[in-house]
């Protein structure tokens, strides 16, 4: 059975290393990775590689950034290439972002059967262009691979076939708890100058968050604020620096808000797991402090993944500065919930992926 695999932005790269690992250690299964290269430089994508032991790419895009129409046509034009040379008997796509609906909607307009990892999830906002790519991903592809029941539910409301779903758990969660050890071992704090684990760990990418210089500047004032109490680390995205500079807004990110380049994937784990709150806007995040046991605060009105809030450690705050201070300081007097983890996130979301693949997909 040929599979083809498609990663090309850093969220992609903790979901694919577990299928690309159980892939290559199942017999009968000739597997290529492919690469986009919708995030191509080294701190968003070669380190990811390194840290999670994954074997260069077989093919890479190189697409490049650009904007939505501009990148996913490029990956498009590209993957149609790769598709009809290798002819794939599967393309593996995974999470959210436009390698994975721009890989899907060329396989299936090629009638190469699509599986979807992570499949279902919804944060009911078209504003988000990740919730544009999940429904047009999931209404195309044939094998859905569903993190929660709520996943579940949702695809069956839009009208998908029951038996195309198969929730597995979660690939993210096999990362974790393979490399939850290896980066254990490391001390990232210390070498920013902090001691012990009283400290807060950032981040913030979205553009409904940063590209609003009021948005962006309430967000800061709060961070400022929790700053006072304890230290906050912020390895802040590309993005994100480019909008504090050019809303003259770099002075909220000094003293007690330490600012570092983005870590790769065992640095940032070490930092997460010692951290005494998480304030994030990023979905995976909200998933991985579920499973870590670390308070999180989502900076957004709205998540595909409610399941950290009903039985994680997450907590909906918007971005409204008295609310998510409010929310810290809950936090910091010992007054959050205690978490649960979640139906099969137990590190065996990608050996039932391919378990159903192979008894289902035919050469």
């Amino acid at each position: 059975m040929r599979i083809i695999s498609v990663a090309g932005a850093r969220p992609n790269f903790m979901k694919i290393a577990p299928l690309v690992a159980e892939c290559s250690r199942v017999s009968g299964i000739n597997h290529l990775l492919v690469h986009t290269g919708q995030h191509y430089d080294t701190q968003m994508s070669d380190v990811f590689f390194r840290d999670l032991s994954i074997s260069s790419p077989d093919i890479d895009l190189g697409v490049g950034s650009a904007s939505h129409a501009v990148q996913t046509a490029r990956i498009m034009m590209e993957f149609e290439k790769v598709c009809t040379r290798e002819l794939p008997d599967l393309v593996i796509v995974v999470g959210d972002v436009n390698s994975t609906m721009a890989a899907t909607l060329v396989a299936a307009k090629l009638n190469i059967p699509v599986a979807h990892v992570e499949a279902g999830l919804r944060s009911f906002d078209r504003g988000m262009p990740e919730e544009i790519n999940r429904i047009v991903t999931d209404q195309l592809a044939d094998y859905l691979f569903t993190t929660s029941r709520e996943a579940d539910e949702n695809l069956k409301r839009e009208g998908v076939n029951p038996e195309k779903i198969h929730f597995v758990g979660n690939v993210m969660i096999d990362t974790l708890l393979k490399h939850r050890g290896k980066a254990d071992g490391l001390n990232v704090a210390s070498g920013l100058g902090i001691d012990g684990t009283d400290y807060a760990l950032m981040t913030l990418h979205r553009p409904s968050n940063v590209d609003n210089p009021a948005v962006l500047q309430g967000i800061l004032t709060a961070v400022q604020d929790i700053s006072t109490s304890l230290p906050v680390i912020f390895p802040i995205h590309p993005r994100t620096s480019q909008r504090i500079r050019e809303f003259d807004l770099d002075a909220m990110v000094h003293g007690s808000v330490r600012l570092t380049d983005p870590l790769g994937y065992l640095e940032f784990l070490n930092l997460m797991s010692g951290a005494r709150l998480v304030l994030t806007d990023s979905g995976g995040l909200q998933e991985e402090t579920t499973i870590l046991g670390v308070p999180c605060l989502t900076i957004r009105q709205n998540t595909e993944r409610p399941v950290t809030i009903s039985e994680g450690t997450n907590e909906l705050v918007g971005t409204d500065p008295v609310r998510i201070r409010e929310a810290a300081d809950r936090i910091l007097a010992g007054n959050w919930k205690t978490p649960r983890v979640p139906e099969y996130w137990d590190g065996k979301a990608a050996e039932r992926i391919v378990a159903i693949l192979t008894a289902n997909v035919s050469a």
